[in-house]
């Protein structure tokens, strides 16, 4: 739930922030047009925003699979509660796999995201 209340934050203020940076002349050709205001925000707005809501939800995206795995050292449940586990019991093999496992997933998320911010921008 921290993740996610978070998450919400962070993502809202940076698309307000692209929206804000917008082209108003794209929007004003669209309203030239005779367009509503639904038509107005799907043609002049969206495919403005689109690069920088892609990229933000993959930056944050990447950034929330990285605090999972530390929330649950302390207790909230997921990986790190396993982990956790395993350091407590001395089981040496099987924190070796999560810490293994914590690593492919965080470096994959990391390949996905760059590549998508590449792609984007």
């Amino acid at each position: 739930m921290a993740i996610a209340v978070s998450s919400v934050g962070f993502i809202s203020k940076l698309i307000a922030e692209g929206i804000e940076e917008i082209d108003p002349g794209q929007v004003e050709a669209v309203r030239a047009t005779g367009a509503g205001p639904g038509k107005v925000l799907v043609y002049g707005v969206v495919p403005q925003i689109m690069p920088t809501v892609l990229a933000v939800m993959a930056f944050r995206w990447d950034i929330n699979i990285r605090q999972s795995s530390i929330i649950g050292l302390v207790g909230a449940g997921g990986i790190g509660i396993a982990l956790n586990n395993a350091m407590n019991s001395f089981a040496w093999r099987e924190v070796t796999v999560i810490l293994l496992a914590i690593l492919a997933i965080v470096a994959l998320s990391e390949w996905v995201s760059t590549a998508l911010r590449k792609r984007v921008t």
